[in-house]
């Protein structure tokens, strides 16, 4: 009997410090939320533009001749045998190896961009970051204005760039 007793106590606590730390949420202004927005934004499209240009390399690279080829050696990749079968230079070694190297930097890239924006307090400010990334967990809603936002803004850059 006691252990229900102190589950149900340990469970009364759990319960009153999670409503606690809702009530806690400071209020986002609309300035926080068009800051977090743009930096939302601003990474897709920088993640985009590397796709894009990963895209090109492949299509472009003389030594692979194309998304062929460098499909064929991505299978393959890996597997000695299979290396062999399809009878890989040391030239489209080099050049899927390039490939290779910048589809691993993507994603530190993208990781850094989106740091550099967060600690520019002039940009967004990691207090600003942190503040609405608590908000949202406490605000469904407040996803979803963030990524109507988002949209907008998209929208905005495509039609200023097109």
């Amino acid at each position: 009997m006691k252990k229900v007793f102190l589950l149900a106590f340990l469970f009364m606590g759990i319960m009153n410090v999670k409503s606690i730390a809702q009530e806690a949420t400071e209020e986002v202004t609309e300035e926080e939320i068009l800051k977090f927005a743009t930096m939302e934004e601003s990474v897709a499209n920088f993640l985009a533009e590397k796709q894009e240009e990963l895209v090109e390399m492949i299509k472009g690279d003389s030594t692979l001749g194309g998304a062929a080829r460098y499909n064929e050696i991505k299978a393959a990749w890996g597997n000695e045998d299979k290396l062999a079968e399809i009878n890989i230079t040391e030239e489209e070694t080099a050049a899927f190896q390039k490939i290779q190297d910048f589809m691993d930097s993507l994603g530190e890239s993208v990781k850094n961009y989106k740091v550099d924006f967060i600690k520019d307090s002039e940009k967004l400010g990691a207090g600003t970051y942190n503040k609405i990334m608590k908000a949202k967990s406490a605000d469904p809603s407040l996803n979803e204005k963030i990524n109507s936002l988002i949209s907008e803004l998209k929208e905005k850059r495509q039609s200023a760039e097109g």
